[in-house]
């Protein structure tokens, strides 16, 4: 179709525009869910300044921090299972599923329904993270956006990634970070396209948390730089065993799902359980509870817990995330990963100060390298970690050594774990986004919408003689053979027919099934099993019924995957 002479400042324009609008809805929302749970926290005396301010009315501060975790637990149950139609929390590898495959995201409604539950999950102290709802409240904003009939290709992806690149730039005060993310983890391409309505969402972001509500950020660093050169094998000594500590902290998540599907009774109740756990242990480590800010911006400061404490609440932290997301709370994987980070970074810190006093730059930098270390393999995001860093701290010193951190933390995870754990997650769904995004797009297409009817079909009771003749004025060389109730019975090959009775019936003659696929095959599958295929084309039937559907011809299934080869590099490269 020929476009108008003005058609790329008309682009140009309107991608803004969405960039702006998505950016600026999605910042508000992300301001008003952080401050929500913020508030329920200190209704619910999950907040540790509500806590110290309840300290003399020991029994309600017992009885709130045992029962409010537990109760909430089942509020979440109740609308994940009533309300969310997948029956299970909706986050980043929904986000991403959409985004590189092209489908349809779930639904708004379970969207809200999902979101809902993790303000409650958060609100209510569970150990679970806040960024991961965040992420896909801006993929909610921008499929509504994408809605709109703009005239734009690839909208649906641009807008989600709009959304998602806002709210990660609210919620850290890291503009440069959020379109890293956007880029990194959810549209894993920088085209031109892309890359200038993303930046216009986060820089939207940044610019209403922070020169209109002035919003605070992660945690403040003093550092005064690093001391010893020797230190950075001990940075990479840090990455190397955070690596170990975020592959330990991926692989308890999927036991704590595992041990949930295991668990009897309704599964609207499992979150209850969790939360009680959550309560018994948070009277000895109220620190446990809820997204653990505070206690992230202490791990910075030297001496403020004591490695025993550091231990505990590191060991404590892996079990308790793993035992909330597992048994159904609502909420990301991402803060809690900071924290277990941050812990275990201040742990190694401590550990360094005691054995070289004087070669020793202070925990901080063991702290963030720690962060990092941990949280970049479990989002697959190396350079948003790198930036996360500097944009929070304006630090190079301390950059560079959670750069150092990150890029072995990275090496060691990939190889025994996977590129992050959402692409894990979606490997286990069927969806190996390892293999390139063509292959999930095609695994996520059914082989039946590249299928026709067009082709002739033999009745097995007519005339093999009449068959044939109607096989070969078709230029086919065979045909299935389907009979008056549509149920697909096999095939006749013309060939093998040279020498059979002209009298006899196409019953009579019908050979085998031939490669047959059925409704819930896909396109990449049905490729794989033509690699050796000969002949016209494959049946397609019902799975249960053999109801014949339809033929598909292996120029049909080689198309597929030749316009979707093209239409990613279209995208890929785009221009504004």
């Amino acid at each position: 179709m020929d476009r108008p002479a003005n058609w790329s400042a008309y682009r140009m324009a309107a991608l803004s525009a969405v960039g702006l609008v998505v950016g600026a809805i999605a910042a508000l929302l992300a301001i008003a869910f952080v401050d929500l749970i913020g508030l329920m926290n200190a209704v619910l005396l999950i907040a540790p300044h509500a806590r110290v301010q309840m300290d003399d009315s020991s029994g309600v501060l017992t009885a709130a921090t045992v029962l409010v975790p537990a109760l909430g637990g089942v509020v979440v149950g109740l609308i994940v299972q009533s309300l969310v139609d997948e029956r299970r929390a909706l986050g980043p590898p929904d986000t991403i599923l959409t985004v590189q495959t092209g489908g349809l995201p779930p639904r708004i409604r379970s969207g809200i329904a999902s979101t809902a539950a993790a303000l409650v999950s958060l609100g209510c102290g569970a150990s679970v993270g806040q960024y991961g709802p965040l992420v896909y409240l801006g993929t909610i904003i921008g499929a509504v956006a994408s809605r709109l009939r703009v005239g734009l290709a690839d909208l649906q992806s641009v807008a989600i990634a709009c959304g998602v690149a806002a709210a990660i730039s609210t919620a850290f005060n890291a503009p440069i970070a959020g379109i890293v993310f956007a880029h990194e983890v959810i549209l894993r391409h920088f085209s031109l396209r892309a890359f200038a309505p993303v930046t216009v969402a986060s820089g939207t972001g940044y610019v209403i948390a922070n020169v209109i509500f002035d919003r605070e950020p992660l945690f403040l660093v003093r550092f005064g730089g690093v001391e010893h050169a020797h230190e950075f094998v001990l940075f990479a000594l840090v990455g190397v065993f955070g690596a170990m500590v975020a592959v330990a902290y991926m692989r308890f998540l999927a036991v704590g799902a595992w041990l949930a599907d295991r668990l009897p009774g309704p599964a609207a109740l499992r979150p209850g359980f969790a939360g009680l756990a959550l309560g018994l242990v948070a009277l000895q480590l109220p620190e446990v509870l809820g997204v653990g800010t505070e206690t992230l911006r202490f791990t910075t400061i030297d001496g403020a817990f004591e490695i025993g404490e550091l231990a505990a609440l590191l060991i404590a932290k892996i079990l308790l995330t793993a035992l909330c997301i597992g048994f159904g709370f609502v909420g990301g994987v991402f803060s809690p990963a900071l924290l277990i980070g941050a812990l275990f970074g201040a742990l190694g810190g401590a550990a360094v100060g005691i054995v070289f006093p004087g070669g020793y730059s202070g925990v901080a930098v063991y702290a963030v390298c720690g962060m990092t270390a941990v949280f970049s393999p479990v989002i697959g995001g190396p350079l948003t970690a790198i930036m996360i860093v500097f944009e929070l701290t304006r630090s190079y010193d301390l950059t560079v050594a959670a750069m150092v951190a990150v890029v072995f933390s990275n090496l060691l995870a990939n190889r025994l774990f996977g590129r992050s754990l959402f692409d894990v997650q979606l490997a286990g769904r069927g969806f190996d986004l390892s293999m390139g995004r063509d292959r999930a797009i095609l695994q996520n297409r059914r082989v039946t919408e590249v299928s026709s009817v067009s082709g002739p079909v033999a009745d097995p009771q007519e005339p093999l003689r009449e068959a044939l003749v109607r096989i070969a004025s078709a230029g086919r060389s065979e045909a299935p053979v389907v009979d008056a109730a549509g149920i697909y019975r096999g095939l006749i090959r013309a060939g093998s027919l040279a020498t059979s009775c002209p009298d006899a019936l196409v019953a009579d003659v019908v050979t085998d099934e031939g490669l047959v696929f059925d409704q819930t095959t896909t396109v990449w599958e049905a490729l794989e099993r033509m690699r050796h295929f000969v002949g016209d084309a494959a049946a397609v039937v019902e799975s249960d019924s053999k109801r014949f559907l339809g033929t598909v011809t292996e120029a049909a299934v080689i198309g597929a995957y030749l316009d979707t080869a093209q239409s990613l590099k279209r995208e890929e490269h785009a221009v504004l």
